[in-house]
């Protein structure tokens, strides 16, 4: 089944789906293996590995390590065309509408794009939204542009819709790694009923209530990715699942 179908089946299935993203920068490979293990045991539906800058020289080996031991999706969440793999199932082909900066938005796909054909990665076509998120992210800084005023929900909706038009599958709302704030629920209420495609919402979720509430405004995937790294355990991954999955 193609990796969009199934993330397509887990929304329909449970309501919202959990992605877990794992930062080879963060974790050491054995350490983010570990981590891997322990999100596809306890209710994550699927696997984001990428970073913002990559410092490690290891990323494909990285990527098979955690392919041989999970039996969930693993796809490639990209800061950049060196961050990709062969032993990926999928990877979000990313480009990052709400910015001006054309590596970002056109520059680097075009480098990558042969190679993801060469590995036959599922590509999955993503609207990639920077919203302000009360300081500035890694994401921010190393993109040079500007993200979404988190309150002025119109400049997200028609950068959704414009996503939606162009034939990409998936919105993306990111307020980065170590958002001091999450996405605003209205502005994710506004962005839902806006657009048809799904949304994926990342970034300052530390707490399975605030991942519940961001389903309830409208998210169809939720990310974790820096509380993990910080106080991650078989539990705290089962809380955030069952919040995800609790409205199904």
């Amino acid at each position: 089944m193609p990796i969009f179908d199934y993330l397509q089946r887990v929304r329909a299935e449970k309501g919202a789906g959990y992605l877990a993203l794992l930062d080879p920068d963060k974790l050491a490979g054995p350490a983010l293996t570990q981590v891997a293990v322990q999100c596809a045991e306890n209710g994550v539906d699927a696997l984001l590995i990428g970073s913002s800058l990559l410092f490690s020289t290891d990323f494909d080996e990285v990527v098979r390590s955690v392919k041989q031991r999970v039996d969930i999706p693993v796809i490639l969440f990209p800061g950049g065309s060196n961050q990709l793999s062969r032993h990926a199932d999928a990877i979000l082909f990313l480009s990052l509408i709400s910015g001006r900066n054309p590596h970002h938005l056109i520059g680097d796909q075009v480098r990558a794009a042969p190679l993801i054909k060469q590995f036959g990665v599922e590509p999955i076509p993503t609207g990639y939204l920077l919203i302000e998120s009360g300081r500035m992210t890694s994401a921010e800084f190393m993109s040079d542009t500007r993200p979404i005023p988190r309150k002025k929900p119109m400049i997200a909706m028609a950068h959704a819709l414009a996503a939606e038009y162009l034939g990409m599958k998936l919105v993306f709302l990111e307020a980065g790694s170590g958002a001091r704030f999450p996405v605003p629920d209205a502005l994710i209420r506004r962005v839902r009923e806006y657009v048809s495609i799904p949304l994926i919402v990342g970034g300052g979720i530390r707490d399975p209530r605030v991942a519940s509430e961001k389903v309830a405004a409208g998210a169809d995937f939720i990310v974790t990715g820096n509380i993990l790294e910080e106080r991650g355990s078989p539990g705290l991954i089962r809380e955030f699942a069952a919040a995800i999955h609790a409205r199904g």
